[in-house]
């Protein structure tokens, strides 16, 4: 059984950053670069972005039990147990703070695009402060990949 939660780990891992990685980089931006129209494309990108977010919290929920479960209250004392937690943190005020937010900037710019109305500032700034957490949660999830790989918890 601890052969299978160590690989669980690893999956979870791996999907998590992974599924950041290749959203961030290479999904979003194609299709911004492919779609004419640039509200579906915005649209397109935002569900793929809410989506990766639920599943960061799925799999951070499970790291961090899984290494509470194995090593108890040392987790505490492993820098990457605090990553894991910080990417967690910064998951879920995306999930829940930010992207409904923007949503609703989006649904009171109705029948205009937000884009297009006096909401455009506010969304500004909010889509800025977005991809900064996003930045940094790809950020940590490379440290913690480099760190899991060399067996550094």
């Amino acid at each position: 059984m601890r052969r299978l939660s160590d690989a669980l780990f690893q999956i979870a891992l791996t999907l998590w950053v992974g599924g950041l990685w290749a959203v961030g980089t290479m999904v979003a931006p194609t299709l911004f670069s492919t779609l004419a129209d640039r509200q579906m494309a915005g649209m397109l990108a935002g569900k793929l972005f809410v989506l990766i977010g639920w599943v960061g919290l799925g799999c951070a929920a499970y790291m961090l039990v899984f290494m509470l479960l194995r090593v108890g209250a040392a987790a505490f004392k492993l820098w990457l147990f605090w990553m894991l937690l910080a990417m967690l943190a910064l998951t879920a005020v995306s999930v829940f703070g930010i992207q409904p937010l923007m949503g609703q900037l989006k649904a009171d710019a109705l029948p205009r695009e937000v884009m297009e109305s006096l909401l455009r500032d506010r969304f500004a700034v909010w889509h800025g402060i977005s991809s900064v957490l996003y930045l940094m949660q790809s950020v940590l999830g490379l440290l913690v990949v480099v760190a899991a790989g060399r067996g550094t918890k």
